[in-house]
């Protein structure tokens, strides 16, 4: 099934943990870096270890501390080759040699551990390509808007279009999935998350990450089709079923193997619903 939520939650709080395993998330991304005090690191790292001991009900992501430091070295040496875990975000990723280095210390461990590249920087999204192109372990890539925006200093929201779209278009010419949305900070303005999932819609993202369980059936009910897509990508595959090639519908809409292709991924998204 393809995913269209990732929950992030604190590594240094098992409880909440352990609800964000249960709460409809396609994803649960266990947060040791940004969410997790200084001083709490050793010991979201040894929960987290703890967890990912025994194999879990849905896949859990381990969003590890910074490459360059020395906690990241920690983390993969604690959790890499753990039953439980299904995949790594590395933070902050600036160039291929990164996720070559990780893939060299994880894919041993772990047999085929997956690795996702999270940009969050101007030099991360220049090299966007060249990063989901670095290694067969590396599953994803996706945008960290925050520290994005920072680091940019952009003020207003279609400011971060153009890097959007530019880590979606390096995604696709990698033969990635396409990216998820970044996180959507507000957790009460579920209004301004659809809005915001739908323009993350119309420029080609997949689905999104989230902060609390109550954003996660707005953002799904923003990514799954609507019963008119699913009605037409139906009659594009009958008619595609009948005759091969390019053709016309008898409303007059032109139908080739993109529109076929574009009317697969919307009917194996409408499984979900």
């Amino acid at each position: 099934m393809t995913p269209l939520t990732w929950l992030y939650v604190p590594g240094d709080r098992p409880p909440v943990v352990a609800k964000a395993l249960a709460a409809g998330a396609d994803v649960v991304v266990i947060d040791l870096e940004d969410a997790v005090a200084p001083e709490r690191k050793a010991y979201a790292r040894d929960a987290t270890a703890e967890l990912l001991a025994e194999p879990q009900p849905l896949p859990v992501h381990v969003r590890v501390n910074a490459l360059d430091g020395p906690l990241a070295a920690a983390d993969l040496k604690a959790l890499a080759a753990l039953p439980g875990l299904a995949g790594l975000r590395l933070p902050k990723v600036t160039s291929p040699q990164q996720i070559t280095r990780i893939a060299a210390q994880t894919v041993p461990a772990a047999g085929a551990l997956a690795l996702y590249a999270l940009l969050e920087t101007a030099l991360g999204v220049e090299r966007a390509y060249e990063i989901a192109a670095a290694h067969p372990s590396l599953r994803g890539i996706a945008l960290g808007e925050t520290d994005l925006r920072a680091d940019l200093g952009v003020r207003e929201d279609p400011g971060l279009d153009w890097c959007r779209s530019r880590v979606i278009v390096a995604a696709r010419a990698a033969s990635l999935p396409p990216p998820p949305q970044s996180v959507h900070p507000d957790i009460r303005d579920l209004e301004g998350l659809a809005a915001s999932c739908a323009h993350g819609r119309t420029l080609g993202f997949l689905g999104r990450a989230a902060i609390h369980p109550r954003q996660l059936p707005v953002i799904e009910r923003a990514y799954l089709p609507t019963a008119w897509e699913i009605e037409q990508a139906e009659t594009i595959m009958k008619a595609a079923a009948v005759e091969r090639g390019a053709q016309a519908l008898p409303d007059g809409r032109f139908i080739d193997a993109a529109v076929v292709a574009t009317a697969q991924r919307t009917l194996s998204l409408a499984h979900r619903i």
